[in-house]
């Protein structure tokens, strides 16, 4: 009577997990208005936190520290309003212009194929592959990130108070556990990986949009700092990321100068990404944090999901996050294992 009562009881648990979860996630998605600034915050305050922590070892006062790095935010802020504010809409009052343009090139190509009999004549563009969808999503995802400086006020006041909690959050957990010595010293552990994951694939991918802003402005591709911005956030997604970031681009050197220009473009895609993703990042952010390609993958349609395209561009940090929590647990190593890549050492 034991074994099968105890079968009931882990089956039970099992279903109980799986309803919580959903329940979570179902929860996540009905606020993502504001889970997303949320976020946001946090991975803001992640990346401030070591500053914020240097700047009081070198004796400044807690209080100056942070309004130096609210002045330094704002400041951010201030400047990528300055820069992209005017191009993004201007990006999309011109995106039919752009769409009609790109479908009456595509259009020729298949005239010339039809008329080359590699394909049928009875073959319609529209009903196979829509080009003009892709800048069509590239203008989603900018007015999104647009929707988001409104909010920017609230990300604010969260990334002061989350570093105002910072200080007291030791004392808080020496009355919460029973061991606050190991139970601190796990939670530092993860949130030291979390910041230099965060940290350092924000610097490589500065670098990278730094690098393709420069191409496409030599190029004289239309609204280069845009698709440099976009380059800089689908980057976070490993793998894909950088194709996604090459598409509108390309699409756009098409339209404005025509095939080979194109071609010229994703070389230059390409060299780039190269360099910086498989010859500068690996040598500074090492394999130990990686996910496999399948979680990739799947994350980003998951947390694009509950989130929108803000959910798709943080899915790889949020899954990382996830990972590294279940890593520092003897008892969720093995799912942290799992989401990893293959072991080929």
């Amino acid at each position: 009577m034991t074994e099968p009562a105890n079968k009931t009881g882990k089956s039970f648990q099992v279903m109980v997990i799986f309803a919580s979860f959903v329940i979570i996630v179902a929860g996540m998605k009905a606020a993502e208005s504001i889970i997303v600034p949320f976020l946001l915050a946090m991975f803001i305050s992640i990346i401030a936190l070591p500053p914020f922590l240097w700047l009081q070892q070198k004796k400044v006062p807690r209080g100056l520290a942070l309004v130096i790095l609210v002045l330094t935010f704002l400041t951010f802020i201030f400047l990528i309003g300055l820069l992209i504010g005017t191009s993004i809409t201007d990006f999309t009052s011109n995106l039919p212009l752009y769409e009609q343009k790109l479908q009456n090139q595509t259009q020729a190509i298949v005239s010339w194929l039809i008329e080359k009999k590699y394909i049928e004549s009875n073959f319609q563009i529209s009903n196979a592959f829509k080009p003009g969808v892709v800048l069509d999503i590239a203008g989603n995802v900018f007015n999104q990130l647009s929707n988001l400086f409104t909010n920017g006020f609230l990300i604010l006041l969260t990334v002061i108070f989350m570093m105002l909690e910072v200080s007291s959050l030791p004392k808080k957990i020496n009355e919460m556990f029973a061991n606050p010595e190991a139970s601190l010293s796990s939670i530092k552990a993860v949130t030291q990986n979390i910041n230099k994951y965060i940290t350092l694939k924000t610097i490589m991918n500065l670098c990278n949009a730094l690098l393709v802003t420069i191409f496409l402005f030599f190029m004289g591709v239309d609204y280069y700092l845009l698709w440099g911005l976009l380059a800089f956030m689908l980057n976070y997604i490993p793998t894909i990321g950088s194709f996604f970031a090459l598409l509108p681009p390309a699409l756009l050197a098409l339209v404005q100068f025509g095939f080979v220009e194109a071609i010229v473009v994703v070389i230059g895609f390409i060299i780039i990404n190269t360099l910086v993703g498989n010859i500068i990042e690996p040598r500074f952010m090492g394999k130990g944090l990686g996910l496999s390609t399948l979680v990739v993958f799947l994350s980003l349609i998951f947390w694009g999901w509950v989130l929108g395209p803000i959910g798709m561009l943080l899915s790889v940090p949020l899954t990382i996050t996830i990972k590294i929590a279940l890593d520092s647990s003897d008892e969720t190593r093995w799912l942290a294992i799992l989401l990893g890549p293959e072991n080929t050492e």
